[in-house]
């Protein structure tokens, strides 16, 4: 039996959720049923012997009378000795309530069932509580029921509780039900696997659409999705699955144009290199200095190609290192400015910079914050036209610390301005591949802003160009509180 159980088990760990599902249901319905089956009958059998019992009583009661009349005829209890059929007549069902016998009468044959009833149920005890006839079978607690004959109490008649059914009657009707209740229970235990059937398939069904879908998902189609006709939690893993099938594809979609612009941006200085080696290999152009030049110069420009792609690829697994310390964001401003200052009135753009006396303090990296103005403000000496404006501005609140970047150039579309972070993106024109770089610096930016719990945004200048606003969380220590501990 364990073995088979055992056997049982290890068959339904292996069927599909439908078999499993099925079979949790169909053994919870099963010992549902029969706990209800049980427990009725029980409660009809119980109840039964309780009517039955009662219906006894009656006779019990009943059966005083005749009893009495009996004894007043013949004085005593002998005649019962002498003449036993007398005491069936008696006790006989629904025997008349006067007594019509004599001793000396002829007595009809009664039933077997009638005697056999009253001789197990019934006993005639004398007045002194001895036993006279009837079943010797009985209890001090039996019921009983006085026999009083002139005022006088002549003898208890007794009757034994039942403790099974006993008439054929009774048995019968008893073995009815018996057969009801079974047919009943197996129509419910039908009605149970039906449903169980029907319930299992219809839970299983959304779980084995997204099962079909994992496995073309797995099986490399991203274009797999599920109908959310669901709803609760299975509604919820619908809605979560296409999310995640959604995710996955727009990650391919951007990891294929990544490979795609990589490849371009790598074609063009190759290019040129080939281009010029070429040229110098067949005579066409000498070995000179300016040659040189310009081969250095686009090993220079694959140089910060690769620097770049190899910070933007730290930047967005947060591998980059950074040394956080207390620090002055104006003074790091101050020398990314100075640095490119001179550069700035080269391209001739007008600089314009607003930053307060005191000092605003920030938790970050200094470097890595130098950075990314260096970034901006390249951007600008790239897209922004001579005889523009620069502008940078830094400010503070209680909470954050913002510094922005505009310039009066020719602007961004609004459409495009969520677009200036993505990997290589670029607006045609004044955002041109001609003007240099490869549309990696903001990119850079925001992953090194993120790593300072910071914001960086693109908007609309108030001078009309573009705006680069970056919001850092204010530091609570101060630059003197640091020098101190130092």
């Amino acid at each position: 039996m364990p073995q088979t159980l055992t056997r049982v088990l290890r068959e339904i760990r292996r069927a599909s959720l439908t078999g499993k599902l099925f079979a949790a249901m169909l053994v919870v319905n099963v010992l549902v049923i029969g706990a209800m089956a049980l427990g009725a009958r029980l409660s009809f059998e119980r109840g039964f012997l309780g009517y039955l019992e009662q219906q006894e009583i009656k006779r019990l009661e009943s059966s005083v009378g005749p009893l009495a009349m009996a004894y007043r005829d013949h004085g005593s209890w002998d005649f019962l000795l002498q003449n036993r059929s007398l005491w069936h007549e008696i006790m006989r069902p629904y025997a008349p309530a006067s007594y019509p016998v004599t001793s000396h009468a002829p007595l009809p044959r009664l039933p077997v069932s009638s005697l056999i009833g009253t001789n197990t149920r019934f006993t005639l005890l004398d007045a002194k509580g001895a036993y006279v006839f009837g079943n010797p079978a009985f209890a001090d607690t039996s019921p009983r029921r006085p026999i009083v004959v002139d005022g006088k109490t002549v003898g208890w008649l007794l009757m034994v509780p039942f403790e099974r059914a006993t008439e054929a009657g009774d048995l019968r009707f008893q073995k009815t039900q018996r057969e009801s209740s079974w047919i009943i229970t197996i129509a419910a235990t039908l009605l149970a696997i039906l449903t169980t059937l029907w319930m299992a398939r219809a839970l299983a069904s959304p779980l084995r659409r997204i099962a079909s879908a994992t496995h073309t998902l797995a099986g490399g189609d991203l274009s797999a999705r599920v109908p959310t006709v669901s709803s609760g939690d299975i509604g919820q893993l619908e809605h979560d699955f296409n999310h995640l099938a959604q995710t996955l594809e727009s990650t391919e979609r951007m990891r294929s144009a990544l490979v795609a612009d990589i490849s371009h941006e790598l074609r063009t200085p190759l290019a040129v290199m080939s281009g010029e080696i070429e040229a110098i290999e067949v005579g066409v152009r000498p070995v000179s200095v300016e040659a040189v030049r310009s081969l250095g110069g686009e090993v220079k420009r694959l140089s910060r190609l690769v620097d770049d792609l190899y910070d933007l690829s730290l930047a967005d697994v947060g591998a980059l290192r950074y040394h956080h310390e207390q620090l002055d964001v104006c003074e790091t401003l101050r020398s990314a400015l100075r640095r490119s200052a001179r550069r700035l009135g080269d391209a001739g753009l007008t600089l314009r910079v607003d930053l307060p006396d005191t000092p605003l303090w920030v938790r970050g990296d200094e470097r890595r914050l130098q950075q990314v103005f260096t970034n901006i403000l390249e951007n600008a000496l790239r897209y922004v036209d001579a005889g523009e404006i620069v502008c940078v501005t830094a400010r503070e609140d209680a909470r954050t610390v913002y510094i922005d970047f505009d310039d009066s150039g020719a602007g961004v579309p609004e459409a495009m301005l969520p677009s200036l972070f993505e990997r290589f993106y670029r607006v045609e024109a004044s955002r041109s591949r001609a003007t240099g770089g490869a549309g990696l610096g903001l990119p850079i930016c925001r992953g090194i802003v993120a790593a300072h719990d910071g914001e960086i945004a693109a908007a609309r200048a108030p001078l009309g160009g573009l705006r680069i606003a970056i919001a850092l969380p204010r530091s609570t220590e101060t630059f003197r509180n640091r020098r101190d501990h130092e």
